[in-house]
């Protein structure tokens, strides 16, 4: 006799967040378990997950804890696909029932679990179950690559930030947000600095959250705002929708943001040191480190150690050495002769990358629509792909190299920067340094005599800059 029986309902995808689907499979469990006379002793509801895509379901895990403890001796279910999508998940199940001596109700059609006949139809309805899960998989993973292909809309959840719930029009206040954005981080400010930003503005996600630099990272780099359709997180198609930023600024934010090089340890090189990451031990070429000095003075040193990579050869006080860097590279970009051959070394180097990467996204463009209008094969078409996808990779890495001038673009020339420069954030005046130096060598310093106690001049001669010209 059943004392204690379980409603168990599941619905893999609710649009609308109402869960009006397993409400009504509810209801007819509850039809059926009344006419069963069997008093249902708890509901567990999974909303809105699949039970095919490996997601965790906790409440039908839950139940079969439950199960285990015989404080559940039957269950009632819509059908038996809103239990298990997966065979090996049934016979887990099958299991359990089995010795807790459980017994199984559905709407659609009774499964007795104790009898070999019984398990054998929860087998074969299993079975039909994973089939047609694996089946729709195919068919969606296939629509989506379609309409990638074909540079169309496709899917659901919230809107797209800088658009319009239509996914086609843009919104005016969050592309302007979007345009800057891109053009402060080309220039070199933190995306962590732009989210603190935005989020101090009132600015939200369309899903109402602040900004995490991660997120707002996803939303620059997307093909989407540049009105290219991505798929897996590759562009591969020209998009229906107009573009917020041009094709040529998503090349550049993506080699930038994805550079290896922008990831640091946090350990070993402090932010808050201007020229950490670009000072060399003249002795054993390791990097230098930031270190703390008593009394709170800075210092630069090349660090023994684990991780460090240095034999402890030299160190240097910070504050007379940023200045020295730094009047460098006034002069350098104040200069009219040298400011030019930066410039034009930086603009004819990405020119030439521009020149391939646009020809070769063109191609890829012109592959897919080729595939869309079954004048290729998909064989032939991934070969091609492959092929193209690989000098644009070689290009990309190119560009992740080759500094911009974005970081210098208001400065060169005009005798601006000086003025400007206490207003500027950590992350510009790193990313202003980066672009004309390539790194900056410290040699030893020299023994010299003196009054105990008199504090001696900051030594030029130790400091030797390579310039990126």
């Amino acid at each position: 006799m059943v004392k204690h029986a379980a409603i168990y309902v599941r619905i893999s995808d609710d649009r609308t967040g109402e869960a009006a689907g397993v409400a009504r499979q509810e209801s007819d469990c509850r039809t059926l378990a009344q006419r069963k006379g069997w008093p249902i002793a708890e509901v567990y509801r999974d909303n809105d997950i699949s039970a095919f895509n490996g997601h965790r379901r906790p409440d039908y895990e839950r139940l079969l804890e439950n199960m285990r403890n015989r404080t559940v001796d039957a269950v009632v279910v819509w059908h038996e696909d809103r239990l298990h999508r997966q065979p090996r998940e049934l016979e887990q199940f099958i299991d359990i029932a089995t010795a807790s001596h459980v017994q199984l109700a559905t709407v659609t059609g009774e499964i007795d679990l104790g009898t070999p006949e019984g398990r054998l139809r929860a087998r074969m309805l299993g079975n039909v179950g994973a089939y047609e899960s694996e089946h729709k998989a195919v068919r969606i993973r296939r629509k989506h690559e379609e309409l990638a292909q074909q540079g169309r809309v496709s899917g659901g959840g919230s809107r797209p930030f800088g658009y319009e719930d239509d996914r086609v029009t843009i919104r005016a206040s969050e592309a302007t947000l979007i345009r800057k954005a891109v053009q402060r981080v080309l220039a070199g400010d933190s995306l962590r600095a732009i989210s603190r930003e935005w989020n101090a503005a009132g600015v939200r996600t369309t899903q109402g959250k602040e900004w995490r630099p991660n997120v707002l990272r996803r939303v620059i780099v997307s093909g989407r705002i540049s009105g290219q359709r991505e798929h897996h997180g590759e562009i591969i198609s020209k998009a229906e929708w107009p573009a917020i930023i041009s094709p040529t600024l998503t090349r550049r934010l993506r080699a930038m943001l994805n550079n290896p090089s922008r990831r640091t340890n946090g350990a070993f090189v402090a932010r808050s040191y201007l020229l950490g990451d670009f000072l060399v031990c003249g002795v054993c070429k390791a990097k230098l480190r930031s270190r703390g000095r008593p009394h709170g003075a800075r210092a630069y040193a090349c660090k023994a150690g684990p991780g460090f990579g240095g034999h402890g050869c030299v160190q240097v006080a910070a504050e007379p050495l940023e200045e020295l860097v730094i009047g460098w590279v006034f002069e350098a970009l104040d200069t009219p002769a040298l400011s030019r051959a930066i410039a034009a070394r930086h603009r004819k180097s990405e020119d030439d990358i521009e020149d391939t990467t646009t020809a070769d996204e063109e191609q890829l463009a012109q592959l897919a629509q080729d595939f869309a209008d079954r004048r290729i094969g998909r064989s032939e078409w991934l070969v091609a792909r492959d092929a193209v996808q690989k000098r644009l990779d070689v290009a990309r890495d190119r560009l992740a190299h080759q500094n911009g001038t974005s970081a210098i673009a208001e400065f060169v020339g005009t005798g601006a920067l000086a003025k400007s420069w206490p207003g500027l954030s950590l992350d510009r005046k790193r990313a202003i340094i980066g672009t004309v130096l390539d790194h900056v060598t410290i040699k030893p310093a020299k023994r010299r005599g003196g009054a105990a106690g008199v504090k001696q001049p900051f030594d030029v001669q130790r400091v030797t800059p390579v310039w990126r010209y």
